[in-house]
């Protein structure tokens, strides 16, 4: 039969002159996100939404008991509970799939089968790695943002880059909405005293953050035009910690020469130890991309550290440093890499440091029971993925059906019960389990 009779996307593997008998590996992305995660199997028939709950801790006892008031039958004590917080894990469904004919596929030199196996694969852990990063990166981008039209004069209603940990404040350990009764405090171009009140969402996303989200805060006391001026930062009070070098406090501040150094990694590490952020098998997990993993060989500092050490020939041969700094460096190329807004010449890169539970990925429990993949169906569950293989329904029984699915989600976990009343050097940051670094790369 003629190739060209062969669907288009069939005609590169049959043979035509000389084509090896097998398909070469194409370049794939490095993943690493997903594996921060802690997973949690979610349970058959409880819906599908979970909220968890978290007990935080007690304030430290200081003051002796005194002997006057240790009497009756409360002996003078005045009964206290831990204050608690909750986090919420929704399901969601995953899937993706592609044809194949079995009489046309057997005319090619290679297994079509085989290899629309391994691309699915491929396919799924990139989907999840990028579920668990933009997870991640949501929560750690939110409370910071920057002003995105100066104010004409001064008003209460400002439009910013990126509402994202802007429209909630907790109550009792619950996410409720910003209003005049449940305020959030911020500072304004670095100007404390003011909170917002309200917050919309723009109608048309104009948004330069990584999957942010544009629109327009409004606040209890009117911004004035120096501090509503375009590119200002507005940081809310429990915003979660960005590091960034030379004291730049928003993306658009930051300059060609704001490259990643050793005293940057430094202080997120600082930051994760005084929330008593537990380590990763002794060390916390930082993903960056190749780019920001270079300069670090371009620091004084980190030259400085390595002059004469007999690790630093292998260091410097490598190019890469595995632990060190109190760091597991895992590189990846799932890494928000983008132009910055205003400078096409320049590029924003954003590391991330995590401490154990930044992320949290619930997998449905029932993803392969009987009553979803039926006994005589091809499933196999790769970590926690379902691969299906549907057999030929057609009317000629040739064309067969390859497919992946994943039933669950991702959560990053706040912990807003970590105060300085029982860890003092805590920060007031909502969620403290990982820090996010930003520099020009």
């Amino acid at each position: 039969m003629g190739i060209s009779n062969f669907p288009a996307i069939l005609q590169p593997i049959i043979q035509q002159g000389y084509l090896e008998r097998e398909f070469q590996n194409s370049l794939s992305s490095r993943l690493g996100y997903r594996a921060i995660a802690d997973r949690e199997e979610f349970s058959v028939g409880i819906g599908e939404t979970l909220t968890k709950t978290r007990a935080g801790l007690k304030p430290a006892v200081t003051t002796p008991l005194s002997a006057a008031t240790n009497t009756n039958l409360d002996n003078g004590l005045t009964p206290s509970s831990a204050s608690v917080e909750q986090y919420t894990i929704t399901l969601n469904h995953y899937a993706a799939t592609t044809d194949l004919n079995m009489v046309t596929s057997r005319v090619g030199i290679a297994s079509q089968f085989l290899l629309n196996a391994a691309v699915n694969g491929e396919q799924a852990a990139r989907s999840l790695d990028e579920l668990a990063r933009n997870t991640l990166f949501a929560a750690y981008l939110g409370g910071n943002t920057r002003v995105r039209v100066t104010l004409s004069a001064p008003g209460i209603s400002v439009a910013v880059d990126d509402i994202r940990g802007f429209q909630f404040n907790v109550v009792n350990g619950v996410q409720t909405a910003v209003s005049g009764g449940n305020p959030l405090a911020v500072q304004v171009n670095g100007v404390n005293g003011n909170a917002v009140v309200g917050v919309s969402v723009d109608s048309t996303n104009q948004t330069s953050a990584p999957g942010g989200i544009s629109g327009t805060l409004t606040f209890a006391n009117p911004v004035t035009v120096v501090d509503g001026t375009v590119g200002n930062a507005v940081i809310a009070a429990n915003a979660s910690s960005i590091q960034r070098p030379n004291g730049r406090l928003s993306t658009t501040q930051l300059q060609a020469g704001d490259a990643l150094t050793m005293g940057t990694l430094l202080n997120g590490v600082a930051t994760l130890r005084m929330n008593a952020v537990p380590e990763i098998d002794g060390v916390y997990n930082c993903y960056l991309d190749p780019m920001s993993a270079r300069q670090l060989f371009a620091d004084n500092d980190f030259r400085q550290l390595f002059t004469g050490a007999t690790s630093a020939n292998q260091v410097f041969r490598q190019g890469m440093v595995n632990e060190f700094l109190g760091l597991r460096f895992i590189t990846t190329t799932e890494a928000f890499v983008q132009q910055m807004p205003g400078n096409a010449g320049l590029m924003v890169r954003r590391p991330i440091i995590c401490g154990q539970g930044a992320l949290i990925e619930g997998d449905f429990a029932g993803m392969a029971s009987a009553d979803v993949a039926p006994v005589d169906a091809i499933v196999s569950v790769v970590d926690g993925i379902a691969m299906v293989t549907r057999e030929p329904i057609d009317r000629l029984q040739q064309i067969i059906a390859q497919s992946w699915y994943w039933i669950g989600g991702f959560c990053a976990p706040t912990d807003i019960t970590t105060t300085a009343a029982n860890v003092p050097t805590a920060t007031p940051s909502a969620y403290k389990r990982a820090v996010l670094i930003e520099h020009i790369g």
